[in-house]
């Protein structure tokens, strides 16, 4: 071999070997999804009597953002967003009918994986438009055992001998994906559980695993310091008579009633929990956790009769605020473990596991990656407020759009009801419990917000 021709082979080879270690160091991300969690229902969160292991394992390994909010509180608007990293002013999904169309659906967080060369698969509640719009989805990714809607009345359907619960169903699934991976390539997963909402009208609304059947028995879940008929009466009337107040009356308006389904909701968290233990544990023994990020967020907030109200929508904190952990191993030891601060939203997760994969973020996206906060900075330009909207079923939910800052929130409930406006302080009122709007003496400060709320009709399109 002359020696031009063993130095261009040398070369090839050297460039070959770069590009081969450049796609091997390509991070696998896992995003696990979880239905209705109340922001605080978790150990790493501060409740001191749900079981969540796993998950707060997840939280001592990696980052959790303690400010972490949904710009709509609801399954479909709120998933649609995950996927698109937009607001659901721009990408238009604001019912259950509704999907996100082909063109739209290429600067999503899964399509842009997929066109990267990950392997791609979801499991579980996709939630994005009606039965015939999911299942089309089938064929934007490697491995598909997405579902319609709720994914079927029941968590455990009653012709089934084995018992099996549709939390392990999916926990199964995520390692069927997880064994089957071609080790070449890198992959993204997406596990969407449906726990845990509830099965509305079921007998048992909140069926867990039968397993999990009776891991609270015999302890006192405490309702929140806003479980009050005081709080219930500071509502406006056409919020007492939305559909929030009729679901408190399937779940809350007994007290034994009411620890029947906080046992089995805590029970269905405990359940989930289980399954990502199980998909840690297979990344473990794959020897893949060192180069797999994994991401656990709540679809939406969740109130447990606060203010006599059940279920989400509304804008009040317990209905906006959800949990975000994000573990990446490649951060640095003094990164492992902490908590952020920051002001975060579900329209920030599709660009952030982008961004960590090294993928160039759409254009189309109007989240930010969060990839500064988990490194510890704290861009000078970071968002200090954000706008809340809900517009899905008008005729049961109260329509309203807010403003919420790091110390003041403006609420503002619109047609078909009359104009209502709120105002709090969450610094000195971190409950909601004192409306503001009528003060004399924060006139000047709701007109600036009021301006504020205007500025976001057009901003956020």
């Amino acid at each position: 071999m002359s020696l031009n021709l063993l130095l261009r082979s040398l070369l090839f080879l050297g460039l070959f070997a770069r590009v081969t270690s450049a796609a091997e160091a390509r991070p696998n991300v896992v995003f696990l999804l979880i239905d209705d969690l109340r922001f605080n229902a978790l150990g790493c969160m501060g409740d001191k009597i749900v079981k969540t292991p796993n998950i707060d394992r997840l939280a001592k390994e990696g980052v959790l953002f303690k400010n972490m909010f949904v710009t709509t509180s609801i399954c479909s608007v709120s998933r649609a967003t995950y996927l698109t990293g937009q607001w659901m002013r721009r990408h238009g999904i604001v019912d259950f009918a509704k999907g996100i169309s082909d063109a739209d659906w290429t600067s999503t967080y899964p399509a842009q994986f997929r066109q990267a060369g990950f392997q791609t698969g979801f499991i579980g509640k996709y939630g994005v438009g009606n039965p015939k719009v999911t299942a089309a989805k089938a064929a934007n990714f490697d491995f598909w055992r997405g579902e319609p809607g709720q994914a079927g009345r029941f968590f455990i359907e009653p012709n089934d001998p084995t018992r099996t619960h549709k939390t392990a169903k999916m926990g199964n699934a995520a390692l069927e994906f997880l064994g089957a991976c071609d080790a070449a390539k890198p992959f993204s997963l997406s596990v969407s559980f449906n726990a845990v909402h509830a099965r509305d009208h079921e007998e048992r609304e909140y069926e867990p695993d039968p397993r999990d059947a009776g891991m609270y028995d015999g302890v006192n879940i405490p309702l929140s310091k806003l479980a009050t008929d005081e709080a219930f009466k500071r509502l406006p009337e056409f919020v007492q008579k939305s559909e929030g107040r009729r679901r408190w009356e399937w779940r809350f308006d007994e007290p034994q009633k009411a620890q029947d389904i906080l046992h089995d909701y805590y029970s269905l968290i405990s359940g989930v929990d289980r399954e990502v233990g199980r998909i840690l544990d297979l990344l473990d023994q794959k020897k893949l956790r060192s180069n797999t990020i994994i991401v656990l967020a709540g679809d939406n907030g969740y109130a447990l009769a606060d203010r006599g109200m059940a279920d989400k929508w509304y804008a009040y904190e317990e209905d906006m605020r959800v949990p975000l952990i994000i573990s990446d191993p490649r951060l640095p030891k003094d990164r492992v473990g902490v908590t952020v601060d920051a002001m975060s939203l579900n329209v920030d997760v599709a660009p952030t596991m982008l961004d960590l994969a090294g993928i160039p973020v759409p254009k189309a996206m109007q989240g930010r990656s969060l990839k500064p906060l988990l490194e510890g900075k704290v861009p000078e330009d970071w968002r200090k407020e954000f706008f809340y909207e809900h517009h899905s079923v008008p005729d049961r939910i109260p329509p309203v759009e807010a403003v919420r800052t790091e110390r003041y929130k403006y609420i503002r409930w619109i047609e078909p009801n009359p104009i209502t406006e709120e105002f709090y302080d969450l610094q000195n009122d971190p409950l909601e419990e004192h409306n503001l709007i009528a003060d004399k003496a924060q006139a000047e400060l709701v007109e600036s917000f009021r301006a504020k709320w205007k500025a976001y009709q057009e901003s956020m399109k």
